[in-house]
């Protein structure tokens, strides 16, 4: 691995733990302005010194983050689609290399949608991507999408798209969580982070879920509405980092989160 990319991927996840927490904050993309997400900078801020690298999309970077921050970034580079257009899946490549660049961005994400009419497509866009990417020593991020079809969540399915993108190349996978998860981590040789996926009911739920994703084989998380639609998005943050690089178990995390929780102030609902 050229020097760049392995410093690149330094930044992604972190040596001394081997474990990344990821904040996803690119919904907007699709979803447009998705709830307690509706001003970007508001939601950011606060999260901002606990995420190991935050994802979005240059618009929401260049308006909605300060630039002397050090927090790296992932930069969502794939679209072309809404929630409300004839598919989710039917996405392209929205964002230069050279633009990536310039915004000195850690690593590239795309996503991939494989078992859907535009399969090909996507996963021909990902290998394009991964190209670019050993060009100019930035790692991708291929994320495992599965539109609005969330039954296709099963170990069968999820090993069949990270170990595809494996193959072509990524350098880091993004899937969801399921039963067997072990046979996901398993059968991909590139590391995997999970998503957070739909907000479940309880803080325990979302913390059980980074526990076991870790004890089964993922290096980390890429969350989003799991942490910021939470009353309290920083005790949250704080909680799933203490599952991810501190060992804890979701009892201990819980803990925490309710300690932090009872020093910070709730999140005003956007109205």
């Amino acid at each position: 691995m050229d020097w760049g990319m392995e410093n690149r991927m330094a930044r992604i996840i972190k040596p001394d733990t081997g474990r990344t927490v990821m904040l996803a904050l690119d919904h907007g993309y699709f979803l447009g302005p998705t709830h307690r997400i509706e001003e970007p900078r508001k939601t950011i801020e606060p999260l901002l010194p606990y995420a190991d690298t935050i994802m979005l999309t240059r618009g929401v970077l260049r308006t909605s983050v300060d630039p002397k921050s050090i927090t790296n970034v992932v930069l969502r580079v794939s679209g072309g689609v809404s929630i409300i257009g004839p598919s989710l899946s039917d996405e392209g490549l929205t964002t230069s290399l050279k633009d990536a660049i310039r915004l000195n961005v850690a690593g590239i994400g795309i996503s991939v949608f494989v078992g859907t009419d535009h399969e090909r497509q996507t996963l021909l866009n990902l290998a394009e991507l991964v190209n670019l990417g050993e060009d100019y020593g930035i790692p991708v991020l291929g994320i495992t999408a599965v539109g609005k079809e969330l039954e296709k969540r099963d170990a069968r399915f999820l090993s069949l798209c990270c170990r595809i993108c494996a193959e072509l190349g990524t350098h880091i996978v993004k899937t969801y969580y399921c039963e067997d998860f072990e046979k996901v981590t398993n059968g991909c040789p590139a590391p995997i982070v999970i998503a957070g996926g739909p907000k479940l009911e309880t803080e325990v739920d979302v913390l059980e879920m980074t526990y076991n994703a870790i004890e089964q084989g993922a290096v980390g998380v890429d969350m989003g509405r799991n942490i910021w639609q939470n009353d309290h998005p920083v005790a949250m943050i704080r909680a799933i980092r203490s599952v991810v690089h501190e060992g804890f178990k979701p009892k201990q995390a819980h803990e925490l989160f309710k300690s932090i929780k009872a020093e910070q102030p709730k999140k005003v609902a956007s109205v």
